[in-house]
């Protein structure tokens, strides 16, 4: 049986986001940025997408992909965290509150400025998971892609910064652990509980139901029925590559070159919002007698997933982190939507046009 050239066209199309996604991910890695198995072949997928090579990435793997980053977030929670914030409720209140308020104002001062269509710099300036920001604002009506430019570029932003504040405050790194001791029990559930949510969520049109669904039913699982929630990296590592796939091939030309033009104002509110949240750290430190890097994570906008990951390669109050990123993650999860309604709507109130841009450059998705 002879295959047609679409099909030898569409392999070698593959075969190319392949290989570049291996490159982009060695490469991000190599830099020791975190989310290096997502952000490459995001990167990749743009490269394709934009240059007439898009593929086809398959729903209900990209859903299933949702699921496991939901189960994986799910596996962070510990009671630890809890009787953490318990502890010191009058820290995280006063340290979630503050770099919520941060990132609202300078979301709204982008959204006012038209700078961004509808409510997509509400959401792009979200500090929550980047993953689960880019996800839910697609759910919510903004922009997907350019919420992934700007989530993605805080993340790598708060990532070298990070990095340097390690450095000057001489604070030794962790080796990562590579090999893993799983139970078949605990990798089984969590897969089950991935796919099936995700299902599950999606049925029921949840906003981002594919990844919220399974989240909610790991956190079931781990915190009400104690059970074992496992995952190994190339699990992980497959579900980051076709989060990736599914959120790069979505860009455009057009998409691109707008992303391009607004990059400058962009960049320049995140390093904003990094040099807000850095001021709150050293408040921070000081009311929580905790160390300077430990401090900046805790407060960092970079997202509970991410800074998870950096928070784990250096000798920090890892418990305390998570803790303080858990909590402003579910308050924006929590608030997120109505807030970004509400000041979308107040900023174009007052420009005297609530008429969404997006149009002006993306045309109809």
């Amino acid at each position: 049986m002879r295959v047609g050239p679409s099909a030898w066209l569409l392999a070698r199309r593959w075969g190319v986001l392949v290989l570049l996604s291996l490159v982009f991910g060695m490469l991000l890695a190599a830099l020791r940025l975190p989310a290096a198995p997502l952000l490459g072949p995001l990167g990749a997928a743009v490269v394709l997408a934009t240059r007439g090579g898009a593929v086809r990435i398959p729903r209900c793997a990209f859903l299933g992909a949702q699921g496991v980053v939901g189960v994986m977030i799910a596996s962070y929670l510990s009671a630890s965290i809890f009787h953490e914030m318990a502890a010191s409720w009058p820290v995280f209140v006063a340290g979630t509150f503050s770099t919520l308020s941060a990132a609202a104002l300078l979301g709204w001062l982008l959204a006012r400025s038209r700078l961004l269509p509808g409510n997509t710099a509400i959401w792009g300036a979200s500090p929550g998971a980047a993953t689960v920001m880019t996800l839910m604002a697609e759910a919510y009506g903004a922009d997907m892609r350019l919420v992934a430019f700007m989530q993605y570029l805080r993340v790598a932003c708060c990532a070298v910064i990070a990095a340097v504040v390690a450095r000057v405050a001489g604070t030794p790194s962790v080796p990562l652990v590579m090999v893993q001791t799983l139970s078949w029990q605990g990798v089984l559930l969590a897969l089950v509980i991935a796919l099936a949510g995700s299902a599950l969520g999606t049925r029921l049109r949840v906003p981002a139901g594919g990844l919220l669904v399974p989240m909610g039913i790991g956190m079931a699982a781990r915190l009400g029925a104690h059970l074992p929630i496992e995952q190994p990296h190339f699990l992980l590592v497959a579900a980051y590559v076709l989060v990736g796939w599914g959120i790069g091939m979505r860009f455009t030309p057009d998409v691109l070159a707008y992303a391009g033009r607004v990059f400058p104002r962009v960049l320049g509110s995140i390093l904003a919002l990094i040099a807000v949240c850095g001021g709150f750290a050293l408040i921070l430190a000081r009311l929580a007698h905790v160390d300077l890097l430990t401090a900046y994570l805790a407060t960092s906008p970079g997202g509970a997933d991410s800074v998870s990951i950096i928070a784990s390669t250096t000798k920090v109050d890892m418990p305390f982190v998570i803790a303080m990123q858990v909590a402003r993650f579910f308050c924006v999860l929590v608030t997120g939507p109505a807030l970004a309604r509400f000041l979308s709507r107040v900023a174009h109130r007052q420009e005297g046009d609530g008429t969404p841009c997006a149009k002006r450059y993306t045309g109809e998705r």
